[in-house]
């Protein structure tokens, strides 16, 4: 990292500096550089009451990569992502959509836990990331994609479907079909190989009041990625 960017990065982002993760990306490297890099991110306040950093896990050149919205209490605390309900949830879906045997990279769109407390105990209640903090942390998820490079994306929920396709993104309007792969941050559209696919985030079938429908739509949806993979 050079002077400038050292200097960006020891910032204190709540002062009124910008939200943004750039500064903190190393100039080189693979997913493991990547990782440690952004232990250290501070390029939105979300660092300063999560326990840690929650990056990507998966084969670095996974043919399937999904994204979520943000970690949740337990991948928080663990510091891996997709191991809490959603995550199992979401593990027992790829299985029964015939994806269970293969090589996935999992990530989320932003990197720390958003969290409110309950006003009775301890409990961390989920709260979604705004607009600024998924800009801030989407350099990290750009890299994730240009260095796995996965033949299908599959995007859950709303959150990581802004991240990557807009704001005006509204899952319930594409859900289940295969779109192009996007360009990240200015990069070539042409080096955007693969598909893009959009479905509900796991956590949402755990609130549903029809869980099993619910699954099973998530279900179908992720087949569509299996067929594609096939």
């Amino acid at each position: 990292m050079n002077a400038s960017a050292r200097a960006s990065a020891d910032a204190d982002p709540v002062a009124g500096q910008e939200y943004d993760a750039s500064p903190y990306l190393p100039s080189r490297g693979g997913l493991a550089s990547l990782r440690r890099a952004a232990a250290g991110c501070k390029g939105c306040p979300l660092f300063e009451n999560a326990t840690q950093t929650v990056f990507g896990a998966g084969p670095a050149h996974a043919r399937l990569m999904l994204v979520g919205e943000q970690p949740g209490d337990q991948e928080d605390r663990q510091g891996e992502p997709f191991v809490g309900p959603a995550g199992g949830l979401l593990r027992r879906a790829l299985d029964e959509a015939g994806l269970g045997d293969e090589d996935v990279y999992l990530t989320n769109a932003v990197k720390h836990f958003k969290f409110t407390v309950a006003p009775r105990g301890k409990r961390r209640i989920h709260k979604a990331p705004s607009l600024r903090e998924m800009t801030a942390c989407r350099p990290w998820l750009a890299e994730e994609l240009r260095l796995v490079s996965p033949e299908v994306l599959v995007v859950l929920g709303g959150t990581a479907g802004k991240a990557l396709l807009g704001s005006s993104f509204r899952v319930g309007e594409r859900r289940g079909v295969l779109l192009p792969m996007p360009a990240l941050d200015g990069g070539d559209p042409e080096a955007g190989h693969g598909q893009l696919l959009a479905t509900v985030h796991p956590s949402a079938v755990l609130r549903a009041d029809d869980r099993e429908a619910a699954f099973r739509g998530l279900v179908a949806d992720l087949s569509v990625a299996a067929t594609a993979l096939e």
